[in-house]
């Protein structure tokens, strides 16, 4: 089932977010909506496809929304022909749907490990084919891809989920190289997240005692969708958004001996509240938004940062660098103490 919210009566740009419905996919199409986009939203609920397409239709845009599996590559293909059918050449595609667990590998069967690639993974592939055919002939276009800080720095309890990331960002870069190659006008970028305060932590599926929830230090999720809208208007190879995505890709890079020690210490615990987990259904073949829209924010909004100075900084690059000049280096170690939470109870 697909809709189209309004007639389109002028050439605005056109974005696809896929898992659109919830988390940083909804914050995202919220402000592509506000920054003038009509907007294209793939995924599977329909409750939340429905309550997406009136948050936008109040920001004024033009919205299409259609179920659709990520996984499936004909559903993708297909619903990529609607969206020009319906609002117009796709300008932008973002990459977000994805599928994890809180899970110790032993305990993760074949088949959800499967899924978990299936959606993480091969979904933002089927999405970036599905954009790329359509933006070739055009000579136009940017994919925005959603990776993590777990792209580079893996963490216990979620394998399947750091494998896709980590596929992600080499699929990516591989793709740069080629579209660079060939001349393209066609510009794809990568954007690496914190933890953040979204939905996922109620849905994901969990075979760990206690409730799940994001990593400190924690963003809001429009943090997010903000560097994936700037993204989109100024192509980088790749955004990092927050503080700890900077630790967590330069320690690792200097001292990953240490990383793997600490996480073996502590990254199991940091990943769990100290609440029991209540009984509630997992997304993983399901999509828990289609009975009850879900909305961009979970609820974390006690530990939730609503501004990133990372973000700023590449917004910014050139006021950054006058700061630079007359900052003393210890400024970011500051911020990170700044950001820095407990864990809850």
């Amino acid at each position: 089932m697909n809709r189209l919210s309004k007639p389109v009566s002028r050439r605005r740009p056109v974005v696809v977010v896929t898992g659109g419905t919830a988390g940083v996919g909804r914050a995202a199409a919220r402000i592509f909506a506000d920054r003038g986009y009509d907007v294209a939203v793939l995924a599977r609920g329909r409750a939340g496809l429905d309550a997406t397409r009136a948050d936008l239709e109040e920001r004024g845009a033009a919205v299409w929304t259609q179920q659709t599996d990520v996984a499936e590559v004909a559903q993708v293909e297909a619903a990529a022909d609607a969206v020009e059918a319906e609002l117009g050449p796709i300008d932008v595609w973002v990459n977000n749907a994805f599928a994890g667990a809180l899970s110790l590998f032993r305990d993760t069967t074949a088949d959800e490990f499967r899924r978990m690639t299936d959606v993480t993974y091969l979904g933002q592939v089927n999405g970036t084919r599905a954009a790329l055919t359509r933006m070739r002939t055009r000579d136009r276009g940017v994919i925005v891809n959603v990776a993590s800080a777990m792209s580079f720095r893996a963490i216990p309890l979620q394998s399947a989920y750091c494998g896709a990331k980590h596929a992600i960002k080499g699929f990516t870069e591989s793709l740069i190289t080629e579209l660079r190659n060939e001349g393209s006008g066609v510009s794809v970028g990568l954007i690496t997240l914190p933890g953040l305060n979204t939905p996922q932590f109620d849905w994901n599926l969990n075979k760990m005692p206690r409730h799940p929830m994001p990593v400190p230090p924690v963003y809001q999720p429009e943090v997010a969708a903000r560097a994936i809208a700037d993204t989109a208007r100024r192509p980088r190879r790749n955004r990092w958004v927050g503080v700890p995505t900077v630790y967590t890709v330069l320690g690792n890079r200097l001292a990953p001996g240490v990383m793997d020690w600490y996480l073996a210490r502590y990254g199991v615990r940091s990943q769990q509240t100290a609440r029991l987990l209540p009984d509630h259904g997992a997304n993983l073949y399901r999509a828990q938004d289609e009975d009850v829209d879900r909305g961009a924010r979970g609820q974390f909004d006690d530990l939730a940062h609503p501004s990133d100075p990372v973000s700023f900084i590449g917004r910014h690059r050139t006021l950054a660098a006058l700061a630079a000049s007359a900052v003393p280096a210890g400024g970011l170690a500051v911020a990170a103490r700044m950001h820095a939470h407990r864990r809850p109870g």
